[in-house]
């Protein structure tokens, strides 16, 4: 096969793939942040604790992250028909691939909240901060950097998801890798797609270090200025109470 040939064919090959990862790498943000967040407050000594709770939630990510990606994709196929109303194609892939993804960066983004400084969160507690508060103004942007190495770690797992999802008619580079390069034995395209696959993995991940490390140089520059900050909201009180008396 010439390069005209697979040049076409690995084009809308990579879109397929981008296109299946970004949409599950949204979804998988948008159910796993507020799960592994919850899965750290209803924790023993967590701010809504309920360790019944905890227990089911954990219990049930751990069970959706044993089950390995391709026997997850055949147990959705009836799920996945009701949503998209097929089991073929990019966006019937993604629907198995958010969900393979939502357990899997829970566990990350509890990782990631546990190692916020305790002290910060009994300082907005003191000053009456409810668990909204201190999700918003203390885990989230404290974690920040962690949550992006979460995130970046997500993404790579989803880029080989999505190339076994190429195995079920899924589409993507694993799709011309299985078509080609194993049925028809075309070695070249075969090695162009793994090679495009290593290039794509190790743009994201550079990007994703990139991108924690400079947040997490900025935060240790400035970690005191939460403390300092809450301090600060402390002195009007005080002030106020000294007027009085």
């Amino acid at each position: 096969m010439t390069w005209s040939e697979m040049q076409p064919l690995l084009s809308q090959a990579c879109w397929d793939t981008f296109y299946m990862v970004g949409w599950s790498t949204l979804i998988a943000i948008v159910g796993g942040l507020p799960l592994g967040i919850l899965l750290v407050l209803t924790d023993r000594d967590g701010l809504l604790q309920n360790v019944v709770a905890n227990k089911v939630i954990g219990q049930v990510v751990n069970i959706a992250r044993s089950l390995p990606f391709i026997i997850l994709m055949v147990a959705l196929m009836s799920f996945t028909r009701t949503i998209t109303g097929t089991t073929i194609g990019r966006e019937a892939a993604i629907v198995p691939l958010a969900i393979g993804a939502i357990p899997f960066f829970a566990r990350l983004v509890e990782t990631a909240v546990r190692e916020v400084d305790g002290g910060l969160v009994e300082a907005v507690q003191s000053m009456g901060g409810n668990t909204w508060t201190v999700v918003r103004k203390v885990l989230v942007p404290e974690s920040l950097p962690s949550l992006i190495s979460s995130a970046t770690t997500t993404v790579v797992a989803l880029i080989g998801y999505s190339a076994m999802a190429g195995t079920v008619g899924a589409g993507g580079l694993g799709d011309i890798a299985i078509r080609y390069g194993y049925q028809r034995f075309e070695t070249g395209l075969m090695w162009i797609t793994v090679a495009i696959l290593a290039v794509v993995i190790s743009v994201i991940q550079f990007a994703g270090d990139y991108a924690a490390r400079g947040l997490h140089r900025r935060g240790g520059q400035s970690g005191a200025a939460p403390k300092l900050r809450l301090l600060k909201a402390k002195e009007p009180a005080t002030a106020d109470v000294g007027k009085v008396a």
